[in-house]
């Protein structure tokens, strides 16, 4: 992408222009969550201005005028994802939440005392933790895929975590600390070789990369709407039709159900049966804004320019003495997390929040992974198309600067 076209862009997001400690804010917290364009900000001002009310059930115009626009979003998602059917999605609160109705809902299904779930090192604590919930209900056991030293599976080692008694794996299409690319669709196949299913958390795969989940074949993948431009409070469930009828509801309320009676209830359809409650009809609409402004710029185009920031990073990260990038993955997304001697990555995240530069440090909720590596934490800096190398400049420079003041 040429510079005049990120300058338009730039100017879709107001906050990129603001200071902070009276320098130019450098944005490179995207993992965490993205900035939001100036058409989705709108679009959330819209449906409340203009036709806000409760959805389905309504008669009247603003009603029905609102049951449209959500309805519309959950056929741009499918669209964007390819689904093969709009009801295969779900709308959840985020990538969080759609793990947990994954995991309780097919835990009650389909696991007993015994059984094997089978996770990876590199997965985030919302992908452990639900595993490890029905695993203490149900007496079952969590095995976990091991890395290399760059930050890449060991398929090996997963073939041979597969047995008769695992009954799910669940993993990250992409590292949030190592950037690692996982090789999902191989995952997946070799998992259905035994009939098992795969649930693929896409939370850092869908603002970077395109995913089709029926070239993956997924059996269910989850994203945050917050993480690709979107809203907070908003997320997706995919979901192949025949997992989603063979699983019981997460939660009961309105909407979810065709017949109550004090004697026995009736769910509903599909997608209805997961969406207890009124849903997030604003959030969902400007979900699909979001994914329409990224579409409109091209996830290829995406992914090509983002990986141009990534590989200029690193070779500037690279060039600053005691430097250690963790996660060194051949397939590769914009994070770079690292460390520079023996300086506690907190102290250099808050002095270059001074200078401008806003980083994650920490064990980026992947404290399994962190411990593993036998490291306190690191500073994680993450791109966006939104970014641009002159902006990777400013943050080497004053990575210099803090790493001289530390030593």
């Amino acid at each position: 992408m040429d510079k005049q076209f990120i300058q338009n862009i730039r100017e879709d997001f107001p906050i990129l222009s603001e200071k902070v400690y009276n320098k130019e804010l450098v944005y490179f917290d995207n993992a965490a969550t993205t900035q939001k364009p100036k058409c989705v900000v709108e679009k959330i001002e819209q449906g409340y201005y203009r036709y806000n009310a409760n959805i389905h059930r309504g008669v009247h115009y603003l009603s029905q005028k609102a049951t449209e626009e959500h309805e519309a979003a959950r056929t741009t998602v499918a669209q964007f994802l390819n689904a093969e059917k709009r009801e295969e999605i779900i709308f959840t609160r985020g990538t969080t939440e759609a793990i947990n109705l994954v995991a309780f809902s097919f835990g009650e299904a389909f696991c007993h005392e015994g059984d094997e779930v089978i996770i990876s090192v590199m997965e985030h604590h919302s992908n452990i933790v639900p595993w490890q919930m029905l695993c203490e209900r149900k007496g079952m056991t969590l095995k976990v895929i091991p890395m290399n030293e760059r930050g890449e599976l060991e398929i090996e080692a997963f073939k041979a975590l597969l047995t008769e008694k695992t009954k799910i794996v669940s993993i990250a299409h992409v590292s949030n600390v190592l950037g690692t690319v996982n090789p999902v669709k191989e995952v997946i196949r070799l998992a259905h070789e035994k009939n098992i299913p795969v649930l693929v958390d896409g939370a850092q795969a869908v603002p970077h990369i395109p995913v089709n989940v029926q070239e993956l074949d997924a059996d269910f993948y989850v994203f945050s709407g917050h993480k690709i431009y979107g809203p907070t409070g908003i997320g997706v469930l995919y979901g192949k039709e025949n997992w989603l009828n063979a699983i019981p509801p997460y939660q009961g309320g309105g909407e979810m159900i065709q017949t109550v009676r004090f004697e026995k209830t009736t769910y509903n359809v599909l997608p209805f049966k997961f969406e207890a409650g009124t849903p997030d009809y604003i959030g969902s609409t400007a979900l699909a804004e979001a994914l329409r402004y990224v579409q409109n710029i091209g996830l290829e185009k995406i992914a090509a320019y983002e990986h141009e920031l990534l590989e200029y990073g690193t070779k500037l990260l690279n060039e600053i003495d005691g430097m250690r990038i963790i996660g060194t993955a051949k397939e590769k997304s914009s994070v770079i997390s690292f460390l520079v001697g023996n300086i506690h990555p907190y102290d250099i995240g808050m002095l270059l929040d001074k200078l401008g530069i806003a980083v994650r440090t920490g064990h980026h909720c992947a404290q399994p992974l962190i411990d593993s590596l036998e490291i306190p934490g690191t500073v994680r800096a993450s791109f966006a198309f939104y970014n641009t190398k002159e902006e990777i400049d400013q943050f080497v420079a004053a990575l210099k600067r803090v790493v001289i003041m530390l030593s």
